[in-house]
């Protein structure tokens, strides 16, 4: 598949979200509930993008508006510049959801020659087009399988295929690691890879905070609803060491230090201390005789922040 040439970092932003909200009526008084609120963010042309959040946190929700499924309550969805609804920028869009449906009669083929129709694929360029994605997403020589008869990894992988027929500028992925094994998520994480040394943009949703850590060049953490963080993940991770990680060998059995977490194990001792703390330490481990194997800084890890503001909206009330 080629690159557009209409993608530019100069061009305008292929998803600009400004103070969007979502509400809906629910439960028997039908009392209107915000599942999404006062959502701002930018994502860059060419980025790899991930909007994480808990379970019913509101990112499929993002997701519905980012594609005009659904209207926002207030606020403006804009993508590549113009309404997410209307055909043109439509074309531009390649989406999975999070659990795609399937026509379980069809072969492979047969499924994705149907939606190379539908994004306008020239008759002359789907049986190429159709090949290479088959060779890309790894489902080579499964072209005459019916879809019955493919596995969860598999359904996933066919998935991403009918997303990228169209050879669409902005992907859009919703929860596409889920249910896969680690096989399958690093088959997946591959793919998002490429599509973005391609050129490509990608949004993707998850809750597998590590999978997101090992991809994103930039991310959201999406509470309840409210964006509490967003920006590059070097920025965001970077400055915060947690505690350092210290190995010692030949340290006396009764060696203890106050405030110390200790661990013996077969490669010496292993003790935890903050930054703060690890000069004094040092110098007590040498003084006992030790010997300094290591010194390892821990910095805060995606999980950890991602945790760290959950916590802190719940204490919030």
């Amino acid at each position: 598949m080629t690159v557009s040439a209409s993608i530019s970092p100069d061009s305008v932003p292929p998803i600009l979200l400004e103070n969007v909200g979502k509400s809906f009526r629910q439960g028997f008084w039908m009392r209107s509930s915000e599942v999404v609120k006062r959502v701002s963010l930018k994502v860059s042309a060419g980025s790899l993008f991930g909007y994480l959040g808990h379970n019913g946190a509101g990112k499929t929700t993002t997701i519905k508006m980012l594609l005009g499924l659904i209207e926002p309550s207030h606020g403006k969805v804009s993508v590549w510049g113009g309404n997410p609804a209307s055909v043109g920028v439509r074309r531009r869009v390649g989406y999975l959801p999070e659990q795609p449906y399937f026509y379980d009669y069809l072969t492979a083929r047969e499924f994705l020659a149907f939606h190379a129709e539908l994004a306008g694929v020239p008759h002359g360029e789907q049986a190429g087009r159709i090949a290479e994605l088959f060779d890309w997403v790894g489902l080579e020589g499964v072209g005459n399988v019916t879809l019955s008869r493919f596995s969860k990894g598999m359904q996933q992988r066919i998935g991403l295929a009918q997303a990228l027929v169209g050879d669409p500028d902005l992907v859009i992925l919703d929860e596409p690691m889920s249910g896969l094994d680690p096989v399958g998520r690093k088959q997946v994480r591959d793919i998002m890879l490429e599509l973005k040394r391609r050129g490509k943009t990608v949004f993707f949703s998850t809750h597998i905070l590590a999978d997101a850590e090992a991809v994103c060049d930039q991310v959201a953490i999406l509470v309840k609803g409210e964006i509490r963080c967003t920006g590059r993940l070097a920025d965001l991770l970077a400055p915060k060491i947690t505690e350092v990680e210290v190995v010692a060998l030949g340290l006396p059995d009764g060696f203890a230090v106050e405030g110390v977490l200790l661990s013996r194990r077969d490669d010496g001792q292993h003790m935890r201390v903050s930054d703060a703390s690890i000069g004094a330490l040092l110098q007590k481990v040498l003084a006992a005789g030790g010997r300094v194997v290591s010194v390892t800084p821990h910095r805060e890890t995606l999980e950890e922040l991602f945790l760290n503001e959950l916590n802190a909206v719940e204490r919030a009330g």
